[in-house]
């Protein structure tokens, strides 16, 4: 059997070589800086771009972009001025399951830092998402997501004033909207429309989250209803490409 087809599940075919053989010298020597990120464990540090680019002989210029395509992967990211072996991606499952519970699940520590809570009258174009009228108040809640103390995300969430009259008052910022929603006010989630894309962050939000404006985003659009097909929210989260896998379960 040709050694390029022997892959693990969920590798490129052919190692990602094209079929004329022809390899990128970058790409070379990306594959083994896997190998060696393999060997290393979450934390470790890499040897210096000058020493990578001696030990593979090879300009510094090809160790950059090699690194650049690892970093951008989230197999590999910064720390002070050394390189660093990352830890696994956060999956966040595709569920009406609150960011704080799929965080839990890994055995990671939820939080949210507070950017800002404005009140303001609902602008048409966002009235009938949130089910009001335009021009009727709608509050917009602001938070940096993170898991163990690092940034990996940045949630925007819009909703009524009149289905949570007292947010600016009652509700703990780094907690979970969802379980205000659920444990202080008996707003049960019935279902919700969802789109994910991919996206660059705006110089704003990728000083926010802590990001170079270059590293992609997976962008999560949430249109929520309740329990009796009411409008309730309306949800826009930014996730680090970098640390971030999203999983489901399909049917039949």
């Amino acid at each position: 059997m040709d050694h390029r087809y022997v892959y693990a599940p969920g590798a490129p075919i052919r190692s990602g070589i094209p079929e004329h053989g022809r390899i990128p010298k970058y790409y070379a020597v990306k594959a083994r800086l896997s190998l060696l990120v393999d060997e290393l464990g979450e934390g470790d540090l890499l040897p210096t771009e000058r020493d990578l680019a001696l030990r593979y002989e090879v300009s510094r210029e090809t160790v950059r972009q090699a690194l650049r395509e690892l970093l951008l992967e989230g197999r590999l990211r910064r720390q002070g001025r050394g390189t660093v072996v990352a830890g696994p991606k956060l999956e966040q499952p595709l569920s009406l399951a609150s960011y704080t519970e799929g965080v839990r699940r890994q055995g990671r520590r939820p939080g949210r830092s507070l950017v800002g809570l404005d009140r303001f009258p609902c602008p048409e174009s966002l009235a009938p998402e949130i089910g009001v009228d335009p021009g009727e108040p709608v509050w917009h809640l602001e938070r940096v997501l993170l898991a163990d103390d690092e940034r990996v995300g940045l949630e925007s969430t819009y909703v009524s004033v009149g289905r949570v009259p007292e947010l600016d008052t009652e509700f703990d910022p780094d907690s979970s909207f969802y379980s205000y929603l659920r444990d202080r006010l008996s707003i049960s989630f019935g279902d919700a429309d969802e789109r994910i894309e991919t996206v660059l962050a705006t110089p704003r939000e990728a000083l926010l989250i802590g990001t170079p404006p270059a590293l992609p985003m997976l962008l999560m659009h949430r249109l929520s209803r309740d329990t009796d097909g009411r409008p309730l929210e309306r949800v826009r989260t930014l996730f680090r490409g970098d640390r971030f896998s999203f999983t489901t379960r399909l049917g039949a």
